[in-house]
């Protein structure tokens, strides 16, 4: 299933701000004890790793970890040139970043190919993010190029770039410093065979980014890990505040309000986290912020359903007027974090949102909070 949003990705060569540049004139190989290397090939440039297109359990299972946010920062390879099979002087060059399942996934679509990876240091960054931050980007590539001897291997000087480090690379600044050709491919790796053997030429979905159901899924968990965190401690501080606040002993206060509490704001992070994303082409709005808004609506009106509080009293309006101003704002709060990985937005389009929907969530949740206090001490 895929989102209902399809936007082309533009293959902009802008300019980085790149001045005057300076490149290492030092040889520098990767390290050929990696964990994924299988062996070496000897070059003018040097002994370089040589790695195969097959994963082993080991990549798979650091891919896993990487998910739920294990060693997230940590998850990257050495950067520089890599043998992919057993390449010659006339092999393609593919270049990447140095976030270990970006560079496992463009070897992996390589299957049953020979050819050079040239990483950059992207400090363990994906290549869509590091082009936005400027570390896939045209002084890192002529660097590395320099820096791994490539003109000393090859015959040819063309390199080929994934479309979406185009934001990071001005391709005419990488030709006159480094005399280096960029070419840039499909935005995914997995069309990469196709382009190839099509000479060169991408079909117009292989231009096109989309954000289908799969690709959304698997950004769950570390968001859902990294949201906990900070559940567990506000979790236990709701639970106090709710045993001495309330109207009776701190137990029974404990075990009423308390535990709705913890209850709440636990469903709130998995409407925000969970829910937005597995269903965010059908919720209303494009800002994501409305989006986890509504999930939160309904989630909170759920909650309160199934409390059953007694809106004749005072206390019960508080309450429940309390829960559906933070749970929204915790879910809108939590569905602006997948505003990075989406097709849905722009860089333009997130800083306008967060104007507006930041103060907006920050309101609500104090208002909330200050509300649901105020309930507990006059139930």
């Amino acid at each position: 299933m895929s989102s209902k949003f399809e936007l082309p990705i533009i293959q902009e060569q802008a300019s980085c701000g790149c001045g005057a540049m300076t490149v290492e004139s030092e040889n520098t190989v990767p390290d050929l004890n990696q964990s994924f290397v299988s062996g070496f090939v000897d070059t003018p440039a040097g002994r370089l790793p040589q790695v195969s297109s097959a994963l082993v359990w080991q990549d798979r299972w650091g891919s896993i970890k990487a998910r739920w946010g294990m060693g997230r920062m940590d998850y990257k390879v050495d950067p520089g040139l890599y043998a992919l099979g057993k390449p010659d002087n006339n092999s393609f060059v593919f270049v990447s970043a140095n976030y270990k399942m970006s560079f496992d996934r463009l070897r992996q679509a390589l299957k049953g190919r020979s050819g050079w990876i040239l990483v950059l240091d992207t400090k363990g960054i994906n290549v869509w993010c590091a082009a936005g931050k400027g570390t896939f980007g045209t002084d890192e590539l002529v660097r590395r190029i320099e820096s791994s001897g490539l003109k000393n291997i090859l015959s040819h000087r063309k390199l080929i770039l994934p479309q979406l480090g185009a934001p990071g690379v001005a391709a005419h600044k990488v030709k006159q410093a480094s005399g280096f050709n960029v070419q840039y491919g499909p935005i995914r790796a997995e069309d990469l065979p196709a382009y190839l053997n099509a000479g060169f030429k991408a079909t117009a979905q292989m231009r096109i980014m989309t954000f289908p159901l799969k690709e959304r899924a698997v950004l769950i968990p570390i968001e859902l890990v990294e949201a906990m965190k900070p559940f567990l401690i506000i979790a236990a501080v709701l639970f106090i505040l709710s045993g001495i606040g309330g109207p009776v002993g701190f137990w029974a206060n404990a075990g009423s309000f308390g535990l709705f509490a913890v209850c709440a704001l636990l469903c709130a992070i998995i409407g925000g986290t969970v829910l937005n994303p597995l269903l965010l082409p059908y919720l209303p709005g494009r800002a994501f912020s409305i989006k986890g808004f509504s999930i939160g609506i309904i989630i909170a009106l759920i909650l309160l359903y199934l409390r059953g509080i007694i809106l004749q009293a005072w206390p019960g309006i508080a309450e429940t007027l309390a829960w559906l101003l933070i749970i929204p704002a915790v879910s809108g709060y939590l569905a602006m974090n997948f505003t990075g990985c989406s097709t849905y937005t722009s860089l333009s389009g997130v800083k306008k949102e967060m104007r507006w929907a930041l103060p907006l969530e920050i309101a609500c949740g104090a208002v909330g909070l200050v509300m649901w206090i105020g309930a507990l001490l006059i139930a």
